[in-house]
């Protein structure tokens, strides 16, 4: 690999460079160049650099030494080997040293060790090539390095003035925030919270850390579990705050959702809540339905004396009518009864929600109540020829505890929209279960059904039918009636499937008392 490489050699003997040419030569180096001038061997050096230089130590013009010197600033990683005579041993170190040769060879050379050396020269000459390749491209490298590492600087200097600007605002954002903002731990003790949360409590940020949210919140104990139990977003709707410096319970809304963090643990989360004083909201709610109740309550009576002079009418008791005056007449009796049952509703719905209507419960026999309500409904039903069926399982001679006009109003309105949505020569069932002492009340029918998304409104108020009907009543009925079940601690829900009819179910608990039979 070394033999291609180029070999400068410089004796003014002819006779001593014809030596060396043919022993080159055989050793197979042949791209050599011989000179018996050194001034033009440092012409060829300068077009083309060797790897090694081989040079004669007496010469004239210019002994070995200088051209060695000269030949040094033209190719300063060039091997270079020195033969000299015995008698100029001392020249020859005097160019190791100041020169900076590589070997020194004295005459008359061996050849096998003059090959070594010119091997080794060459050699040398490659290492110190590479090498220098080397340093050069580190320093490139790191001049490269350099450039990026004031650039990173750059960088993470405007970063880090965005992140400082960033944090200003959201601390801006947070500390001038109307709600309230407040951050808990996995064990909903209080971590950092805002002013706004701070005069809603009535204490400071160093009173308010590390104690526990569930100290301040009342709500709903299962609710309040769910915060940190959960792992996802929870809203709390019915909760309030205690002020611990007037003592007052001021009404809020709270929204609580866990603070993502990478590489923590579930049990290492912590969770935001953003607290809303609902005060003037519930205060305008009260206005509203104060104003609705006395509204209400105030036409009840105008609608009664209108319904009782026209019932006067019908009745003959102010005179004989004929028979179209009749029907105008009894067309807006109805339309006034019609007019007096959303008035009654909309007082029923306000009673329940004010909390003044006090639940009169008795016990009765849950089989007569049930004939009762069917009893009323049947003429209904037989005009549009629809099959009602009424089943007990285990509770035929139960007596239940319940109030019974409230309790019978739940049967009328979900047996009455059973009639409405079912067509004629259809079939309503009416269950009634024993649970374990829990009263449930199943109606059936096998009606036009209702949507999937139209399911979770149902129970609202002015909910009317749905998507696929729309109902001409209040649109009260089926949220009066969760209002009636809930105040009994029971629940209400419904089953539904399109064109295939509905089953609404109520749920009474430790309600029933059921008869030993004889």
């Amino acid at each position: 690999m070394y033999k291609n490489k180029k070999i400068i050699a410089v004796d003014d003997d002819s006779i001593l460079l014809s030596t060396l040419k043919m022993l080159l030569s055989l050793e197979g180096f042949d791209n050599v160049e011989y000179f018996d001038n050194p001034k033009k061997a440092l012409e060829s050096i300068d077009k083309e650099k060797p790897a090694l230089i081989l040079s004669d130590f007496m010469m004239p013009d210019m002994n070995g030494i200088e051209f060695l010197f000269e030949a040094k600033k033209l190719c300063p990683e060039t091997s270079m080997i020195l033969l000299t005579g015995y008698a100029d041993k001392e020249n020859a170190i005097k160019a190791i040293n100041e020169v900076g040769i590589y070997k020194y060879i004295e005459k008359p050379w061996d050849n096998e060790d003059l090959l070594i050396n010119i091997r080794n020269g060459l050699e040398r000459s490659g290492l110190i090539s590479e090498l220098n390749n080397k340093i050069e491209e580190l320093s490139q490298a790191k001049a490269q390095l350099e450039k990026y590492s004031h650039s990173l600087e750059e960088i993470v200097m405007q970063k880090t003035a965005d992140l400082v600007e960033s944090n200003v605002k959201l601390s801006a954002i947070i500390n001038y925030c109307a709600d309230g903002i407040v951050i808990v731990g996995p064990d909903a003790a209080i971590v950092q919270a805002n002013p706004a949360f701070e005069n809603l409590t009535g204490l400071d940020s160093h009173l308010l850390e590390g104690k526990s949210l569930r100290d301040l919140i009342v709500t709903d104990e299962n609710k309040l579990q769910k915060i940190t139990n959960d792992k996802k977003e929870v809203m709390l709707r019915d909760a309030a705050i205690k002020n611990c410096i007037n003592d007052k319970k001021i009404p809020v809304e709270i929204n609580f959702a866990p603070i993502p963090a990478d590489g923590k643990e579930e049990s290492e989360i912590n969770y935001v809540g953003v607290v809303r004083n609902v005060s003037l909201q519930k205060e305008m709610e009260r206005l509203r339905d104060d104003f609705i109740a006395t509204l209400t309550h105030d036409l009840r009576t105008p609608l009664l004396a209108a319904i009782q002079t026209l019932q006067f009418f019908l009745d003959g008791t102010l005179g004989e009518i004929g028979e179209k005056q009749k029907t105008l007449l009894d067309t807006m009796k109805k339309s006034n009864e019609d007019m007096l049952g959303l008035v009654n509703a909309l007082l029923e719905v306000y009673k329940y929600e004010s909390g003044k209507l006090n639940l009169c419960k008795t016990t009765f026999s849950l089989k007569s109540f049930v004939e009762e309500g069917i009893a009323q409904l049947k003429a209904l039903a037989d005009k549009k020829g629809i099959k009602l069926t009424v089943v007990y399982d285990g509770c035929e001679a139960a007596d239940i505890t319940a109030d019974r006009n409230e309790l019978r109003r739940v049967l009328l309105n979900l047996c009455g929209n059973a009639l409405n949505h079912t067509k004629s020569g259809g079939e309503i069932e009416i269950t009634a279960s024993d649970k374990n002492g829990d009263l449930i009340l199943n109606v059936k029918d096998n009606g036009i059904g209702i949507p999937k998304e139209d399911m979770k409104k149902l129970f609202k108020r002015f909910s009317q039918g749905t998507s696929q009907k729309r109902s001409a009543g209040t649109g009260l009925g089926l949220y009066l009636s969760r209002q009636i079940v809930e105040a009994h601690n029971g629940k209400i829900w419904v089953e539904s499937e399109v064109s295939k009819g509905s089953v609404f179910s109520v749920l009474i608990p430790d309600s029933l008392n059921v008869k030993e039979k004889v």
